[in-house]
């Protein structure tokens, strides 16, 4: 493995499409590694790229792996609370444990069994993962290193036991932040310290800064958006990174935290929760905030009356439209132009926010059309079609608890 060190101490996701013919008990898909991304005898026939996609499920001591029909093809033990991330290249899943970022192999689009690997990405308090342009950047909330590397270089190293060749810049103090590389090699990452924070900075290819803003108080939350316009959350409003420069988007109201954003390719609108009371209690949601980077607009969509959400709970359609996991236990579809509601699709029973952010509670992911919806209550995963508005398949009774999801 080469590292390269960059000094810096100076002054959103896209995941193989699935095919789905709205069977109501078979997801038919046709994702596929592609033999780019992987390595001798891993390289996928014919017959084993039509497995596609494959989930990955938290429960409280381990993790569970399903395929397309949301049977358990693997059941990994693992001690504590971990959280899962798409590492980038259609198979793997980036699952944080003491040591960093531990590689999962789904062996999504083969026939291959699912294996967690003894590869691990080093850090210190491993924190978001960020997916973009074919790189992948990941976090470190100890030390504020941002580790980077080719996602499509990631199979091959893995075969080999290994860690791809990665990059690393460190930022100014540690702090719980979030780094992307766009596709010119400019990495956007957040600034703060343990206590706070305030913005993000721009870096050119060598770790020479660029520009910064720090009228971002406590930023959290990003993606890009079209015409690779980065966007990240801020307690009154968001910061837009575009051509070189930031821009501040104002909230609507005095406070006006967005925390958790989903952006597409082909929309400048990133889609947000919204809070407007700093002195709210729990964590769920009732307004979800349509960010136009474009426009600079800044406008709130309200759930219906008595309908929560928390951060698991948000996605984006086939369409670029919002859709939101309810607290009614219906999937809830939100224009994301203008706001207007496009109808439900009841899923689960109704359930209540959790007591603490890592709870298990309902989640939801959207890949390709089809929804993905953990019900914990009842230990079982869903897949909704979302053109249709069918439940096309629900997994048997899980082994375990669902608490985060993952697709790759």
């Amino acid at each position: 493995m080469r590292i390269n060190t960059v000094s810096t101490m100076t002054t959103k996701t896209l995941l193989a499409p699935a095919a789905l013919l709205g069977t109501a008990a078979l997801l038919l898909t046709g994702c596929s590694s592609s033999p780019d991304t992987a390595s001798g005898d891993r390289t996928p026939s014919a017959a084993a790229a039509e497995t596609g996609h494959r989930i990955t499920l938290t429960y409280d001591g381990g993790l569970l792996v399903l395929d397309r029909d949301l049977r358990v093809v693997g059941d990994e033990p693992i001690d504590g609370f971990t959280r899962v991330n798409p590492a980038g290249d259609d198979r793997h899943v980036l699952v944080t444990v003491p040591q960093g970022f531990r590689v999962l192999d789904t062996a999504a689009g083969t026939d291959e069994e699912p294996a967690l690997t003894d590869v691990v990405f080093p850090a210190d308090a491993g924190g978001h993962a960020v997916v973009h342009g074919g790189r992948t950047a990941l976090f470190a909330d100890g030390t504020g290193d941002v580790t980077r590397f080719d996602s499509a270089s990631l199979a091959a190293a893995v075969a080999d036991g290994e860690l791809p060749d990665v990059a690393t810049t460190a930022s100014e103090a540690a702090h719980h932040g979030v780094a992307i590389e766009l596709e010119d090699g400019t990495l956007l990452t957040t600034i703060g310290t343990e206590a706070s924070r305030s913005g993000v900075r721009a870096l050119d290819a060598q770790g020479d800064e660029l520009t910064r803003n720090e009228q971002c108080p406590s930023v959290h939350g990003e993606g890009t958006v079209a015409d690779e316009v980065a966007v990240f959350g801020c307690t009154d409003g968001a910061l837009v990174y575009r051509d070189g420069a930031f821009t501040k988007i104002a909230a609507p109201t005095e406070y006006g935290r967005s925390g958790n954003l989903f952006t597409t390719e082909t929309s400048s609108i990133a889609v947000g929760d919204h809070n407007d009371d700093p002195d709210s209690e729990g964590y769920l949601l009732d307004q979800v905030a349509l960010i136009d980077a474009a426009s600079g607009e800044y406008r709130v969509a309200d759930m219906p009356d008595g309908v929560g959400f928390t951060f698991r709970d948000l996605a984006r359609g086939p369409d670029d439209e919002a859709v939101v996991l309810g607290s009614d236990g219906a999937l809830h579809r939100i224009d994301e132009e203008t706001g207007e509601h496009l109808g439900s699709i009841p899923v689960i029973d109704a359930w209540e926010g959790p007591t603490e952010w890592q709870d298990a509670h309902p989640a939801l992911k959207v890949v390709d059309g089809v929804a993905y919806v953990t019900d914990p209550a009842e230990r079982t995963l869903h897949a909704v079609d979302l053109a249709t508005g069918e439940v096309v398949a629900t997994s048997d009774r899980l082994p375990g608890v669902p608490n985060e999801i993952a697709v790759a």
